[in-house]
């Protein structure tokens, strides 16, 4: 799987980043953070201070934000 977003249930950004994804069929894996300490485990870990976070073939390259920016520079095709 080439990219890898890690979300909870009642975010936006989240639920627009999966939604860009699954418009444009990219395949993804979804690591669900409902869980506060597994939120915080992770934040710190890739010190990314909010969700979602997106791996692109293992590439932190941000969130939603910069997801949207990846499509724009390489096209979301390139993932699938």
């Amino acid at each position: 799987m080439k990219v890898k977003i890690y979300t909870t249930p009642t975010c936006g950004f989240c639920n627009a980043a999966k939604r860009l994804l699954t418009d444009n069929e990219i395949p993804f894996e979804e690591v669900d953070l409902r869980d506060p300490a597994e939120r915080d485990r992770v934040q710190s870990e890739f010190d990314w201070p909010t969700v979602p976070i997106v791996f692109v073939e293992g590439e932190l390259i941000g969130g939603y934000t910069e997801l949207e920016a990846y499509g724009r520079r390489h096209g979301l095709e390139s993932l699938r």
